[in-house]
């Protein structure tokens, strides 16, 4: 057994390591430098030995060795080699910023593909260009706020800086959940940065108005996907990422059936589709009938057409408005024009609609009214359209 007066008393020697034990695998070695060290030999669960490097003599003295020594030897009856897992915490410590996002994004199977999109698109841009390479464990408040959110508020672009602070906020939080962080900084960011203006998206409500918006559309000039993708738009009420990301599969017997994993809400959805509307995609069947999306992407197989596509068309026709807009404009005009029970609209927009005893409805609810109020929603549509 050692001593502490033993273990100081220890010289090196020339060309040789001197080794003093202490028991149950402990050694203080002395190189012909002078350098003490301890080590724990020990024999992991598959038999083979290891020598641990426990610190630095005096720093660690003689009775903290002890504890370290006793710490592997538990770790080792319980079946565990003590020296990978130290290199595992130390890799897990080193982990980056992007390493861990990516790993976070992998466990949200749930998220719809537009929402994946989003965010995978957002911090590729903004956040791991600057943040992607920093271990996760060292960033501060100061440095995200700097390196990452200023540089999109410089970019007039308020509301993502929020959004992206929001997803650096769950990754950190996911770090902090598996070891590799000890707190979320940004919730020192809260008030640090500017609050976007609400934004409503533009809407037309006006018969005579929307009815000059629906003759540009059928005059669009460019590729027939995107025509009637613009075409059934104000049609199906449906969300920009809903309408363009629809499978064929998603279609039969004059209704579309949208599963839950693609709705903002996470509930199945069906849409009726009126007989304007089956028109439109029989037409479209013909080009892109064979392929998965009903929308494909133009640049390649196995993706839907890209988020901007009916954006850009409606301000290549010099029209100051959004896809989603067309929601906001159908909720008002079924409501105020064509006297639809709110509860029916409400339900055919995907919102969250509650019963009375707050449950959510079901997919198939009203569902034969919703089909007389799409009907009578795109021979509404049609007639304002010939005027």
């Amino acid at each position: 057994m050692l001593t502490d007066a033993k273990a100081r008393s220890l010289r090196p020697q020339p060309a040789r390591t001197v080794k003093a034990a202490d028991g149950y695998g402990l050694t203080l070695c002395v190189t012909p430098s002078g350098t003490k060290s301890w080590y724990q030999r020990y024999r992991t669960p598959d038999g083979r030995q290891k020598d641990l490097f426990l610190g630095r003599y005096p720093e660690v003295g003689l009775a903290e060795a002890r504890r370290r020594r006793d710490e592997v030897r538990g770790a080792v009856a319980d079946g565990r080699d003590p020296s990978v897992e130290r290199k595992a915490s130390r890799a897990f410590a080193r982990s980056s910023f992007e390493d861990v996002a990516k790993e976070w994004m992998s466990k949200h199977p749930e998220w719809s593909d537009g929402h994946a999109e989003s965010v995978r698109n957002r911090l590729n841009r903004w956040a791991f260009p600057m943040l992607g390479r920093e271990p996760v464990s060292t960033l501060t408040a100061p440095f995200v706020l700097e390196q990452c959110l200023r540089p999109i508020e410089r970019h007039g672009a308020h509301e993502t800086a929020q959004r992206v602070r929001g997803y650096i906020g769950q990754v950190m939080r996911y770090a902090i959940a598996t070891g590799r962080a000890e707190r979320d900084v940004t919730a020192d960011l809260r008030g640090a940065l500017t609050q976007p203006k609400k934004q409503h998206y533009a809407a037309v409500t006006e018969p005579e108005e929307l009815g000059r918006v629906l003759r540009c559309i059928d005059a669009y000039q460019g590729t027939i996907t995107v025509r009637i993708a613009l075409q059934l738009t104000p049609m199906l009420l449906l969300r920009p990422g809903e309408l363009r990301q629809l499978r064929w599969g998603d279609i039969s017997d004059a209704r579309i059936e949208i599963p839950a994993d693609r709705m903002k809400t996470r509930e199945p959805h069906i849409v009726p589709l009126a007989r304007q509307a089956c028109t439109l995609l029989d037409e479209l069947r013909l080009f892109t009938g064979r392929r998965e999306y009903v929308f494909p992407s133009g640049r390649g197989r196995g993706r839907p057409m890209s988020e901007n596509a009916v954006n850009a068309a409606l301000k290549s026709m010099g029209l100051d408005l959004t896809p989603h807009g067309f929601r906001a404009t159908a909720r008002t005009m079924l409501d105020e024009v064509l006297k639809c029970r709110p509860e029916y609209i409400e339900h055919q927009l995907a919102h969250a609609v509650r019963d009375p005893l707050g449950r959510a409805y079901n997919r198939t609810k009203h569902l034969p009214e919703r089909t007389e109020m799409m009907q009578a929603w795109a021979d509404y549509l049609e007639s304002i359209r010939k005027h």
